[in-house]
């Protein structure tokens, strides 16, 4: 129990450290008009962090890049190259800029090839808006105009939590075929009763007989949820993307599982949507409409749970290693930035202590959900009597 809790200090301890350098490295570029670094921005600094970009902050100005593939519509040109070309936003390629980390096209008239820019900071009582400034003319950069199917920092997530399941499972599979009959070691030992724990406590109980035919998609959406949970905890290149607090991510993996409720039901299912049999013809023709948005309305709720959860926990942690800039003035106070370590340190190891159960615990209740409502479209009638 000892080495377990020096353990989860020590992790939390480093990722407060790493998390604390990467925040400097982004929360404080910005200056002032009297060239003076401008106070540290907390909110933007944990939205940076926890957004999609197109490259992985490392520390400082040192940066992993990722392929940026980009098609313009107007003139249907395919663009491929890496994202350090744009040098940190300072560069345009081909009429794409990097702002904040994130693939923008300059509207209007803009030259090809490499161009150098500067990002000028307007604020109207209407707007407020950063426009690229080249040859004194100045320029709004926007997501129109062109396909981004860049390999970003969510879609790398994703490729290396993927590559992390075939691996895992092809070494399992092994495993089995080469020690049949005998007991697991290994890696087998420490996933197997996960799986067990997944086909006993979850699919059996909430659909069926029929379990066997959903176990593939089960076991699919809680690895890829969990691992992703977990590797997005790593402060540092490969993790920190926060895949599952992403959207996009959340919502194709809520319509997954809306798409099999749907086609797995069968017509005792549909006809207690449509017609719900032993109610009078009014409340039936009451409780159709509800019913039909109660098929949207419960993989919604998957999506916003997954989604606000996951974010919330990143935020949290973030705004923790705020503390010691803005207690320390971001440096200028040696008193308040140990005060802020002080303050942010025991918190900072509890929220990663903690977010290592609702990594856990996040992909258990996306699959537990999934599987209740399979079971329900799938559910025989004399089951339901």
């Amino acid at each position: 129990m000892r080495k377990i809790w020096t353990f989860l200090c020590f992790t939390g301890l480093f990722s407060l450290v790493m998390q604390g350098n990467l925040m400097a490295g982004s929360g404080t570029g910005d200056h002032s008009d009297t060239g003076k670094p401008a106070a540290y921005d907390a909110p933007k600094a944990i939205l940076h962090h926890i957004a999609n970009a197109n490259e992985f902050h490392i520390v400082g100005n040192l940066s992993f890049p990722l392929p940026c593939i980009l098609y313009d519509r107007k003139t249907g040109r395919l663009d491929f190259f890496l994202s350090s070309r744009f040098e940190h936003g300072h560069k345009a390629v081909n009429g794409y800029v990097l702002d904040h980390g994130s693939v923008k096209k300059v509207q209007g008239n803009f030259p090809e090839g490499e161009v150098d820019v500067h990002w000028k900071h307007i604020v109207t009582d209407t707007s407020d808006s950063y426009l690229v400034e080249h040859d004194g003319e100045y320029h709004e950069a926007a997501y129109a105009g062109f396909i981004d199917f860049s390999i970003t920092k969510i879609v790398f997530g994703m490729l290396v939590a993927s590559s992390v399941m075939v691996l895992i499972f092809v070494t399992i599979a092994r495993g089995y075929r080469k020690r049949e009959g005998q007991a697991p070691k290994g890696i087998q030992s420490l996933l197997e009763p996960l799986v067990l724990f997944i086909r006993d406590d979850i699919a059996r109980p909430n659909i069926g007989h029929k379990y066997e035919r959903y176990m593939p998609f089960l076991l699919t959406v809680f690895f890829f949820i969990w691992i992703n949970n977990m590797i997005g905890l790593v402060p540092f290149f490969p993790g920190s993307a926060n895949v599952t607090g992403n959207l996009m991510v959340t919502l194709s993996l809520a319509v997954f599982t809306l798409l099999v409720t749907v086609f797995s039901g069968n017509k005792h299912y549909w006809k207690h949507i449509f017609w719900m049999p032993g109610m009078p013809v009014l409340v039936k023709l009451l409780l159709a409409p509800i019913e039909i948005v109660g098929i949207f309305t419960k993989p919604f709720a998957l999506m916003v749970r997954l989604f606000a959860n996951i974010t919330a926990g990143h935020i949290i942690i973030l705004s923790l290693v705020s503390l010691i800039f803005i207690f320390g003035e971001v440096g200028n106070n040696l008193g308040g930035g140990i005060a802020g370590i002080a303050v942010a340190a025991p918190f900072m190891l509890f929220m990663n202590v903690l977010e290592l159960l609702v990594a856990f615990l996040q992909a258990f209740i996306f699959t537990i959900l999934s599987a209740l409502f399979i079971g329900q479209a799938v559910e025989e009638h004399h089951e339901h009597h």
